[in-house]
């Protein structure tokens, strides 16, 4: 593709990724370009002209957001570029997510363009270059924020939070133009801690926070905008029960979600009550990261309470169930059964927190986090 955006929170790495990217031998020189910085700023005053004299180099341009008109002087750039037979390779963007940036660059480069989302570190990724040893736990607590999970010790990483979300609240979600006080957002972030895993009320949301039930999911659409926040839709099959229709919400970094409910060690995580929704979207977040855009993925759950904690449908029409037990001995119960045979489910799994893999009852296999995004590489690459 002509023009690369890669997308995410702030601190995730993005600079850092597209800066290795231009120390690699791409065979064209590159450019690169912060627009958070006033002396970048000041070279795109007259930015048509400018990016002109980058022809031929890969020109990577950080924190795209502080300069949206960009995209539409792209365009043209890459359409005469493609005349004179330049094509791939011709932009990097990088973006601190929002719906803004999403929209302004899909209506401009349509057919130009290819997303990437940069996510914080993953279990696979921070197993890859260990011999033996077990870093789920370290991951699981502190999140996959780069200055998060590789800090020194506990308390350097709890600073490091600390100081993240204070930023984002007092700095970066201002920056968006989205006129909420600091405390009341703060105190909005920490009560969807609170109902991390839950489905979510915006009318009781609202009443807690003097809001109307719009401006609560404006709130929470900016989350997710901002990729703090990820809401887990139900799902819509052919069924004769009735479904809850609301979506799941997680706090997607649970190194996030710890300090916001001041969670500071492994001791006192495994004592609280958020324990089981924590270690849920732990699981969740890690298999969703690894999925493909042909694959699906939701919840189901039924007005009496039957649930799956994760419906993923495959790229071959298949339908995988799977039930997440922060437990080294997982017991089902029957109403999971029922559940996938109301989905249609060609397979069951159990995530759970042991290394093995086995079968149990009723055709569903136990498995790790680990194990099971192995299975989920092998099958899409066998796809």
């Amino acid at each position: 593709m002509p023009v690369v955006t890669l997308l995410g929170p702030r601190q995730v790495g993005k600079t850092t990724l597209a800066k290795a990217v231009a120390q690699q031998d791409i065979n064209k020189p590159v450019s690169y370009f912060d627009l958070e910085l006033d002396s970048d700023q000041a070279k795109f005053s007259d930015a048509e002209a400018f990016l002109r004299q980058q022809e031929s180099k890969l020109t990577i341009i950080d924190e795209i957001q502080h300069q949206p008109q960009l995209f539409r002087i792209l365009r043209g750039l890459v359409d005469e570029r493609k005349q004179k037979g330049e094509r791939a390779g011709q932009f990097l963007l990088l973006g601190s997510a929002s719906r803004d940036l999403l929209q302004q660059t899909s209506e401009s480069l349509a057919g130009r363009v290819r997303f990437l989302e940069l996510s914080p570190f993953t279990l696979n990724e921070v197993q890859s270059g260990a011999q033996s040893a077990d870093f789920t736990d370290q991951l699981w607590l502190r999140g996959g924020f780069p200055d998060s999970y590789l800090a020194a010790d506990d308390q350097e990483s709890w600073d490091w939070r600390s100081d993240f979300i204070r930023t984002y609240i007092e700095r970066d979600i201002p920056q968006l133009g989205v006129n909420i006080a600091p405390s009341k957002m703060r105190r909005f972030w920490t009560m969807l801690a609170h109902l991390n895993g839950q489905q979510v009320n915006f009318s009781n949301l609202g009443k807690s926070l003097d809001a109307s039930h719009t401006t609560i999911r404006n709130y929470l659409d900016l989350l997710t905008d901002l990729y703090m926040v990820r809401q887990l839709t139900p799902w819509y099959g052919n069924t004769k029960k009735r479904l809850v229709k609301a979506p799941k919400v997680f706090v997607r970094d649970t190194g996030l979600l710890h300090r916001l409910l001041n969670i500071p060690d492994m001791n006192s995580l495994l004592g609280h009550p958020v324990i089981g929704s924590s270690w849920e979207g732990f699981v969740i977040e890690n298999i969703i990261t690894h999925l493909t855009d042909d694959w699906m993925h939701s919840y189901y759950r039924t007005s009496n309470g039957t649930e799956v904690d994760l419906v993923l449908e495959t790229p071959l029409n298949e339908v995988w169930v799977l039930e997440i037990k922060r437990s080294l001995a997982p017991k089902i119960k029957a109403s999971y059964h029922h559940a996938a045979d109301d989905i249609g489910a060609h397979r069951k799994f159990v995530i759970y927190s042991g290394k093995d893999q086995y079968p149990i009852s009723n055709e569903t296999e136990v498995i790790s986090l680990s194990g099971f995004i192995e299975l989920l590489t092998k099958t899409s690459l066998n796809n």
